[in-house]
């Protein structure tokens, strides 16, 4: 089998079993002497990986829940992760393959004991690392961090999943960078469009697919955002293609993006709900958020409480203050631009809940319930382009109000950094 690593391609590893399993008709096999029940044990499918500059992401994929231990050791620099009652796939073989993104040298698995899987990543430029679980389908996340992020090339177009650049404007924007206006070092946004391939999201009015309302209004924003303000787009997907949840904020911290915008459509049981609402990472009591969560998760409620005590681990590292300005900026400027000609849009706020595809993510990173595409007035609005050209527009002045007032922001914390001391 053929294995290759690219710098800022997702790629995929396939590790083996150095030991043989002899499976018995009985669904047993042998370690050593010790009889084991195979089914009993998780098998450890895939590792995946993500490089950018300064970052790498790899995410571990099993078929069942898994207890593991991750440990640190820095002569050799060397991060490990041992997985317990776990095996490796039967056809595939051992492999150390090499990475060399700047902050992994190579990745490698092997049996630490019969039933333990041992993968080991040797470091390089290392400064240090976090981690998570996702479940449905079952991986664990590690995010390893250079010690110096390199500046991004202001030339070089961002690299999507299947390492294909993004095409740039096919003219001259019509007004100078917004972030060059302001004097900012605003470069990259990344737009995600929710689901796609063979998760379709919500399904709305007359069979209304999430994954097709949310690209559309993702596609129009990217045009905004490239020929009126000049500035890079990363599209997540730019068709309907499935990408996991871990691999889209994993794009946006490898091309450096400076905001992260996840573009969804709500859904209910209640027919009746409707509205707008704008979400930041983070953790929440409020059960509606929990299930919008669950629901864009494609998880079950207990995954979400598990979650919830994943992250009260990771949110000291999150831009929580900036995404939840962000949010804000969002949610003010996305009904007041559909009331131009929707007279009905109901404004239900910003709000917090534990999202897998916010997590992670080194830049402010929001996510956009646009409309109920279960409501039968919404969902039809949302099957309109016109409206979905105003979602768009608004998600567009929320970004520009949100970049305009960042040097006000940045100017009163510095005044009163001065006044404090």
């Amino acid at each position: 089998m053929n294995i290759r690593f690219e710098k800022k391609k997702l790629i995929t590893l396939s590790v083996a079993s150095i030991l043989p399993l002899i499976i018995w008709t009985t669904g047993c096999s042998f370690f050593g002497e010790k009889k084991v029940d195979i089914s009993k044990l998780a098998k450890v499918t895939m590792i995946r990986n993500f490089s950018g500059s300064g970052y790498s992401r790899v995410a571990i994929d099993m078929d069942k829940e898994a207890r593991y231990e991750i440990h640190r050791i820095n002569n050799p620099k060397r991060i490990f992760i041992d997985v317990f009652d776990s095996y490796l796939t039967s056809d595939l073989n051992k492999k150390s393959v090499n990475v060399s993104d700047g902050v992994i040298k190579t990745v490698r698995a092997s049996y630490y004991k019969p039933t333990t899987v041992r993968i080991v990543m040797d470091v390089e430029n290392f400064d240090n690392y976090t981690s998570f679980v996702l479940k449905e389908p079952y991986r664990v996340v590690i995010d390893l961090f250079g010690q110096i992020m390199a500046k991004p090339d202001d030339n070089a177009p961002p690299i999507t999943a299947d390492n294909q650049p993004v095409t740039p404007p096919p003219s001259e924007p019509k007004t100078l960078s917004l972030s060059r206006q302001l004097g900012l070092g605003v470069h990259t946004v990344a737009i995600d469009a929710g689901h796609g391939g063979k998760d379709p999201g919500a399904i709305g009015v007359n069979g209304l697919r999430e994954k097709d309302v949310v690209l559309d209004i993702a596609l129009r924003l990217k045009k905004y955002l490239t020929e009126q303000y000049g500035m890079k787009v990363l599209m997540t997907r730019a068709d309907d293609v499935f990408i996991p949840l871990e691999e889209r904020t994993a794009m946006a911290n490898a091309n450096n993006a400076d905001l992260f915008i996840s573009i969804h459509a709500n859904a209910s049981r209640n027919l009746n709900a409707s509205g707008i609402e704008t979400y930041y990472l983070n953790l929440t009591s409020d059960p509606a958020a929990m299930e919008t969560a669950a629901r864009e998760n494609s998880a079950s409620m207990k995954n979400i409480s598990d979650l919830q005590k994943i992250l009260s681990q990771l949110l000291v590292s999150t831009k929580i203050k900036e995404s939840t300005s962000l949010a804000s900026s969002i949610q003010k400027a996305l009904p007041k631009s559909l009331a131009v000609k929707y007279s009905d849009v109901k404004d239900l706020g910003v709000k917090k809940a534990p999202f897998y595809v916010l997590i992670g993510a080194r830049m402010p990173s929001i996510l956009v319930e646009t409309s109920f595409i279960t409501n039968p007035s919404e969902g039809i609005k949302l099957a309109k382009p016109e409206y979905r050209e105003a979602l768009a527009k608004g998600i567009l002045e929320g970004i520009s109000k949100y970049i305009g007032d960042f040097p006000q922001q940045k100017k009163a914390e510095t005044v009163k950094e001065s006044s404090s001391r």
